[in-house]
């Protein structure tokens, strides 16, 4: 695990930030390392919206849809509606009990087999990350996968056909194709019903692959949006509901069960089935005992949202190559 804090020079209260991530990480084996941002172009290029801003693994876990590169100074919101200028430790371990769960299941959507801290966001050599953006946008624009001649205009500026990027994302598991070269799944949309329905501000409504993808998609598109699932135990209806960035639970007992099959194959066939909205930890706790080859745990909703937005709040913002 890599934490990062970026500051402007002199920063107040990046002493501060650091005094609490070491109380935070105690037993994790881990320190922050301090880096210091001169000017706007490298507040871009690193994700710094303000000072101090932390990253874990190269993620902004208290990131702000929407929120500009910036030097000024940072203030967080704390859930008593207490400002600051640093998140409180409780915030801070829960980010980090979160990296570390998402390390843990490293081969899951969750890990998204790490890709060198990029985790779902797809490389800039040979158009991938612009194809696969554009792959994204028609899903939140129409509610439904793209067809290869709908990306033929983004590989081409890359000099390449839309189906070799499409199969190279797949083979990468960024993306997975039906046995017609059809995308089946572009992380975190489904192309066909899954269980995990959304509807987003617009009223566009489409499919995530799975509980943590669905918990990713309204950041990632910086939009309200009402999900909706079943305790795959009860049939049990869950609802979250994203308002101006808060999330809120129906019941308010609900957890996400993160778990996987294997480390073998793609993320669609191996973890998603094991990642799912349940009313309460006890009816998720039977899941797992009917599944033991499935095996994880049940986490509340501040880890479950921060996998989301961890996984999936970048993927549009990240900056396609010139």
């Amino acid at each position: 695990m890599r934490i990062t804090v970026l500051t402007v020079p002199d920063c107040p209260n990046a002493p501060v930030i650091e005094e609490r991530i070491a109380r935070a990480a105690a037993g994790l084996g881990v320190e922050a390392e301090r880096v210091e941002v001169a000017d706007q172009e490298q507040a871009a290029r690193l994700g710094m919206t303000g000072s101090p801003t932390v990253l874990i693994d190269g993620v902004d876990p208290f990131a702000v849809p929407g929120a500009p590169p910036s030097l000024s100074c940072r203030l967080y919101r704390g859930p008593d509606g207490k400002v600051e200028g640093a998140p409180s430790v409780g915030e801070l371990r829960r980010a980090l009990n979160t990296a570390d769960i998402t390390q843990r299941c490293a081969c899951s959507p969750t890990g998204a087999a790490d890709r060198g801290g990029r985790g779902r966001l797809a490389p800039v050599a040979g158009g991938l990350r612009t194809v696969q953006q554009a792959v994204l946008r028609h899903f939140a624009a129409t509610g439904a996968a793209p067809a290869a001649g709908d990306l033929e205009v983004a590989a081409a500026v890359h000099g390449r056909a839309a189906t070799a990027v499409l199969a190279e994302l797949a083979a990468e598991d960024f993306l997975t194709l039906d046995s017609d070269g059809r995308i089946r799944a572009a992380y975190p949309f489904s192309a066909v019903p899954s269980g995990h329905h959304i509807r987003l501000a617009d009223g566009i409504e489409v499919w995530a692959m799975c509980a943590v993808d669905a918990l990713g998609i309204p950041d990632m598109l910086g939009t309200d949006a009402v999900i909706t699932s079943a305790d795959p135990v009860t049939g049990e209806r869950v609802t979250v509901t994203f308002t101006g960035g808060v999330m809120t639970w129906q019941p308010s007992t609900a957890v996400v069960y993160v778990g996987q099959r294997s480390c073998t194959g793609p993320a669609a066939d191996i973890a998603c089935g094991a990642l799912n909205f349940f009313t309460h930890r006890h009816t998720a706790h039977a899941w797992a005992e009917q599944h033991p080859d499935h095996p994880g745990a049940p986490v509340d909703h501040s880890q479950a949202e921060l996998l989301g937005r961890s996984l999936f709040g970048s993927l549009l913002t990240a900056p396609k190559p010139a």
